[in-house]
């Protein structure tokens, strides 16, 4: 007998959909800071573009730990 239970597909469909949210959110959040920032400093667009590229590897680093968690299933 298989203890190893699958999940259901509803559960992995959610998990799946929840990669492209991660990397658009994170994205947006770190373009939204660094705007902020900048007009707050009056540094455009340095702020922006450094926060930019934070959130977009905040988005990767969240898909590189939902594909671990799922190859460790």
């Amino acid at each position: 007998m298989d203890n190893h239970k699958e999940k259901p597909v509803f559960r992995q469909l959610l998990e799946a959909s929840s990669v492209g949210i991660h990397l658009v959110l994170s994205t947006f959040v770190g373009l939204a800071i660094g705007y902020g920032l900048d007009r707050l400093f009056n540094t455009s667009p340095y702020l922006t573009v450094f926060f930019l590229f934070v959130g977009i590897a905040a988005g990767f680093m969240e898909l590189v730990k939902i594909a671990k968690k799922q190859g460790g299933d």
